[in-house]
């Protein structure tokens, strides 16, 4: 038996026992150590199908095993920095929809991308690439101003489209996060909702990472009151380290991009 740290990508577990009578959970090539929930994601990037089955059926299991119908969660992949081949692999499996961090990625892969995909803006979003996130997004999942909302509006009359919206709230109030305040969500949403051309369907948010998925909880739980305060459908939260706990308290949907793709290229923030 192996007491050491996690080596996958962006997961910070650091008591990880790994029986020596277990090698499938040892890398071939560098005998790098996982812990048991991302052996079972299985990272080699050949494996998507089997990763995207495995996500859905802990769903499943999770919507369950709370009382909810699996049917009201909805999986978006991450796909940022991921490249076109394997994005069509996950489209083989029945998965179409796909979460974009920046809007300059997306804007030269969705070209090369069959017509079946959808795609959602999950990143932050300036308000010079608003035109650009109209045109490419079926939802938007970061709207964190007013100015922004404004400015979604004015580009989606010139296309002649309702732009589905969702408010990214900074639930946890951290800096370096970008969303509304809660005390300030209730006056924004009736300012965004005298905007034509925006259909805001729900709230997103980040919950402070931690190496326990269950700190994330009070984070989640406060998105799903403020969502119900509002009567809004959608609570967009949760990826890879905690989408399960997003889902047993609520999450309609849920980010995951390294436990469908593997690690990514660049050391960025896991979805």
């Amino acid at each position: 038996m192996i007491l050491t740290r996690c080596a996958s990508f962006g997961c910070r577990r650091r008591r990880i026992i790994i029986t020596q009578n277990a090698p499938h959970q040892l890398s071939s090539h560098s005998r790098v150590l996982r812990c048991a929930p991302c052996c079972a994601y299985n990272l080699d990037v050949s494996e998507v199908a089997h990763n995207i089955n495995f996500i859905r059926e802990r769903v499943r299991a999770v919507a369950e095993r709370v009382g909810r119908n699996p049917e009201d969660v909805t999986v978006i992949a991450v796909s940022k920095t991921v490249e076109p081949e394997r994005i069509e692999a996950a489209l083989a499996t029945g998965q179409t929809l796909f979460g974009e961090n920046k809007v300059q990625e997306a804007k030269a892969k969705i070209p090369l991308i069959s017509g079946r995909a959808s795609w959602h803006m999950i990143g932050h979003l300036q308000t010079n690439k608003a035109r650009d996130a109209v045109a490419l997004f079926e939802v938007i999942h970061s709207v964190d101003s007013l100015k922004l909302a404004v400015e979604l509006d004015k580009w989606a009359e010139r296309a002649g489209k309702t732009q589905a919206i969702l408010l990214e709230v900074n639930v946890s109030g951290e800096a370096s996060k970008f969303g509304l305040k809660p005390e300030d969500l209730e006056s924004t949403v009736a300012q965004i909702n005298g905007l034509s051309r925006l259909e805001t369907q729900g709230l997103m948010t980040v919950a402070p990472f931690s190496e326990e998925p269950e700190k994330a909880r009070p984070y989640f739980r406060r998105l799903r009151e403020l969502r119900d305060a509002l009567g809004l459908r959608e609570l967009s939260m949760g990826m890879t380290h905690d989408f399960e706990v997003a889902v047993e308290e609520g999450a309609t949907m849920v980010r995951i991009g390294t436990a469908i793709f593997g690690e990514r290229k660049r050391h960025e923030p896991t979805e």
